[in-house]
């Protein structure tokens, strides 16, 4: 029961959180930070285009949106997995984001995930001071 408890106040955090970032126009954390987008860059709009019917958009916006689905329940499970395989599923996820990521970066026009280090609050304060 404790642990319901506790993932429902995880959960109601995470939401909260992300709430007030929307309202105050923050959006990414990690990206007002940083100015860097980060692995999942994109994952939130790719979800919406996806309640919309737009698949071409959701795969354009993150092309591995769909993998927390499989990961989630792969998390819910652990105890019935055996130690090994969800090693391997935890790096495997882990991999694929982190080549997808880089390749992004790379490879990217700017609209979806960017590199702007001088645009990040960061920046902004150290060169503030």
């Amino acid at each position: 029961m404790k642990k319901k408890k506790d993932f429902l106040i995880a959960i109601s955090a995470i939401v909260i959180v992300y709430v007030i970032f929307h309202i105050t126009g923050i959006g990414c954390p990690i990206k007002f930070l940083t100015g860097v987008s980060c692995l999942g860059c994109g994952t939130t709009r790719a979800w919406l285009a996806l309640l919309r019917g737009d698949i071409a958009d959701a795969f354009r916006f993150h092309p591995l949106f769909w993998v927390p689905i499989p990961a989630i329940v792969i998390i819910i499970l652990k105890r019935n997995i055996p130690k090994k395989a969800y090693s391997a599923f935890i790096y495997l996820f882990f991999t694929l984001y982190l080549v997808v990521y880089v390749f992004r970066m790379l490879y990217s026009d700017g609209s979806v995930v960017s590199f702007e280090p001088r645009q990040s609050a960061i920046y902004k304060i150290i060169t503030f001071f």
